[in-house]
């Protein structure tokens, strides 16, 4: 006889574990869990959309959570843009401060944080016998007596320190700062007033975006926001599931509670179904969430909360940029709720600051798309120079916070970074820096190291990255004249091999500077690109400087190239720029 979900909760005891994700995962077996499937048996595939748990029949749904209604008229601002593509595409180009300012560190940090246990978090740990799943049954319990809405509320941020963070991003050289305003998760990081499940309801108890945002915008950073929120209709449908083993075989896990199910518990008064959106069968959904094979179609309301929240963040933030982690922009094109925010964030954006300085980006627009909003491409880069400005997002580790990448010494280099960041200033493009940050909000060693790297290079070498431009041509050597490896999300891979030979332009007013991606072991480098007679480079050149270093570089130049004659000893780390001056030499 199946168990009533409240009283299974207030008769079981919650026995956290003490161990941490390493030490658990060091220990992972099938007698950890012994609820999960056999450690033979291959854990249950899940998509990105669709839960492969089959719930048990005879489910009883619970009720859809009561909306909290917007005022008349709300999301609606005047001005000269409106919710449709023609109209935003008097958008044109991304403000100036974009342009210039190359380098944004971002904190995509939440409570799937707190386990640190990496990506996703709140989806695997419903999904039987995985790794995540282990980890939660011997760290918090069953998912049907403790699941990812008891994980929020453990995550107390309690040693997050905003202004010193901001402090050792700038120092790094970011000139904007963004924070995570939502994930996946459903979860909302500031005073939603649509949200009930946010953080200062629940966990830190804290605006954790606001606080960025004071700490960024108090050191003279421009300030963004990201929001991964709309997909909590199909991404938690795991959530639904129960057991096929074990114990508890057949217990529905918390994703079916309701209201009522929180009776005389710590989260009284509030509705699961706010964050979990599961009071509808398990569907086939694709990532945009437009219901397949008679799936039930998003709810209106739920589209519309979403909408709702993403103004009242930005009516809150004032943001300079907004990401969305979506394929054009959310929700659509079942919905018109990406384009009416698109429009009221232009609109108020002009309004506050008497110019447009608004940056909505959004992932795999074609040539039209990219009148209206700033392409995004996440994990990748262009495989050249983009007419219009764009972003790359990436990490140097997981997206959420990973204890065994750091254990392990896993992050992305600061030499990878410093490569990747000049090839995207090369194409037109801004990196966006993910430095993920455990559940307590303090770095770990690595990352701190990490920083301190990137900051000592960047103080040699952003003379020639900050408020340049493209040159006629991004590079030459290797990476660019042989096979080019594509990246996981599109475009080119962001991490690469290079060599002293791959080099970057990119200039500034009437001077021109190439990066080597390598320093030569015969200290001497040839830039052919800058060949006597070469068509992109038919001028005099007059002088060629090392940054970094105090003394003129020594050339010579002719049909086979630019051969510069290097220090004897190396001069700094990583990538080498080249100061080199000569009339009409740049656009």
């Amino acid at each position: 006889m199946p168990l009533n979900r409240r009283k299974f909760i207030q008769q079981s005891a919650l026995v956290a574990a003490s161990l941490t994700a390493p030490q658990f995962l060091s220990r992972l077996s099938a007698a950890d869990a012994p609820a999960a499937a056999p450690a033979t048996s291959p854990a249950t595939p899940v998509s990105n959309t669709t839960a492969a748990v089959a719930a048990p029949p005879a489910i009883v749904y619970p009720p859809a959570p009561t909306p909290i209604v917007a005022p008349a008229g709300f999301g609606v601002a005047p001005g000269p843009f409106q919710p449709t593509w023609e109209s935003l595409a008097a958008y044109k180009s991304a403000p100036d401060w974009f342009r210039d300012a190359k380098l944004g560190i971002w904190a995509h940090w939440g409570p799937q944080c707190q386990p640190e246990m990496g990506d996703w978090y709140a989806q695997k740990m419903y999904q039987e016998g995985s790794a995540d799943y282990k980890f939660h049954v011997q760290k918090y319990g069953h998912p049907s007596k403790f699941g990812f809405k008891d994980v929020i509320n453990e995550w107390k941020a309690e040693k997050w320190d905003p202004e010193h963070l901001i402090s050792l991003y700038k120092n790094a050289g970011a000139k904007y700062f963004t924070a995570m305003a939502n994930h996946h998760d459903n979860f909302d990081m500031f005073n939603s007033k649509y949200q009930p499940w946010n953080s200062v309801a629940i966990g830190p108890k804290q605006d954790i975006v606001n606080g960025w945002k004071k700490a960024a915008r108090d050191a003279g950073l421009r300030f963004g926001v990201t929001c991964h929120g709309d997909r909590a209709w199909s991404w938690y449908q795991a959530a639904q599931g129960a057991d096929k083993k074990g114990p508890l075989a057949g217990v529905h896990y918390d994703g079916l509670m309701s209201k009522a199910d929180g009776k005389g518990l710590w989260w009284d008064g509030l509705d699961p179904q706010d964050l979990y959106a599961q009071y509808h069968p398990v569907g086939d959904y694709d990532w945009p969430q437009n219901a397949r094979h008679g799936a039930v179609p998003l709810d209106k309301a739920f589209t519309e909360k979403f909408f709702n929240r993403i103004i009242d963040l930005i009516n809150q933030t004032d943001p300079d940029l907004v990401y969305f982690d979506d394929t054009i922009l959310p929700l659509y094109p079942s919905t018109d709720v990406g384009l009416r925010i698109a429009a009221y964030f232009y609109n108020t954006n002009l309004a506050r600051h008497g110019k447009l300085e608004a940056v909505l980006t959004g992932k795999g627009l074609d040539a039209e798309q990219q009148k209206c909003l700033v392409l995004d491409v996440e994990r990748g880069v262009t495989d050249g120079i983009q007419a219009q400005p764009w972003q790359t997002d990436t990490c140097i580790g997981a997206w959420h916070y990973e204890r065994s990448l750091f254990d392990q010494h896993k992050y992305k280099t600061a030499e990878s970074v410093a490569r990747m960041l000049l090839d995207i200033v090369s194409k037109n493009g801004c990196l966006q820096l993910n430095i993920p940050l455990p559940g307590n909000g303090l770095p770990d060693a690595d990352e701190l190291k990490f920083l301190a790297e990137f900051t000592t290079w960047m103080n040699t070498n952003s003379e020639g990255i900050y408020a340049s431009r493209p040159w006629k041509v991004y590079g030459e050597g290797p990476s660019v004249s042989g096979t080019q490896q594509r990246g996981q999300f599109g475009g080119l891979r962001d991490v690469r091999s290079y060599t002293p030979q791959d080099i970057r332009f990119m200039q500034k007013g009437a001077t021109l500077y190439a990066y080597a991606l390598g320093w030569p072991d015969n200290g001497q480098l040839n830039i052919t690109s800058l060949a006597e007679g070469a068509p992109n480079a038919d001028s005099k050149i007059e002088g060629v400087e090392l940054l970094g270093f105090s003394e003129p570089i020594k050339f010579t130049r002719a049909a086979t190239g630019l051969a510069l004659t290097l220090p004897a000893q190396k001069v700094g780390d990583y990538a080498y720029g080249f100061k080199i001056s000569g009339n009409g030499l740049t656009v």
